[in-house]
């Protein structure tokens, strides 16, 4: 949840048929030098969205642009350590932080349209 002085808002992100099913694609809300950075990833006709923080050390979890998902698309990857997250719950289940959990971001399917909501940190 955001702080009570933080402002949210809303991204429609496009139509969930254009994200690939197993796919990822990750998003910023708000400008300046701290955006809000997120990604979402489909698993059959359900969708999740998390903030794009590895729980071990607090960086981005990808490398490369839209590249959150394992070679087998069945879970959600660190790159720079390999730790392993369940795409529904984002519960950490391998490598350097079990039990841990990625914070997830609201999102819903509107109209067809994927759309999540999450803090603006214009700075």
């Amino acid at each position: 949840m955001a702080p009570d002085d933080e402002q949210l808002e809303e991204l429609v992100l496009g139509p969930l048929s254009e994200l690939d099913n197993p796919g990822s694609r990750e998003f910023r809300i708000g400008t300046g030098d701290w955006p809000f950075k997120g990604f979402v990833v489909r698993s059959g006709d359900s969708v999740f969205a998390y903030q794009n923080f590895c729980m071990h050390v607090g960086h981005p979890l990808n490398w490369q642009p839209d590249r959150f998902l394992t070679d087998d698309g069945r879970q959600i990857v660190c790159a720079s350590h390999g730790a392993l997250y369940d795409i529904e719950t984002g519960l950490c289940t391998s490598g350097p932080c079990p039990g841990q959990s990625l914070r997830p971001v609201q999102i819903e399917i509107r109209d067809g349209n994927i759309v999540v909501t999450g803090p603006n940190r214009q700075r």
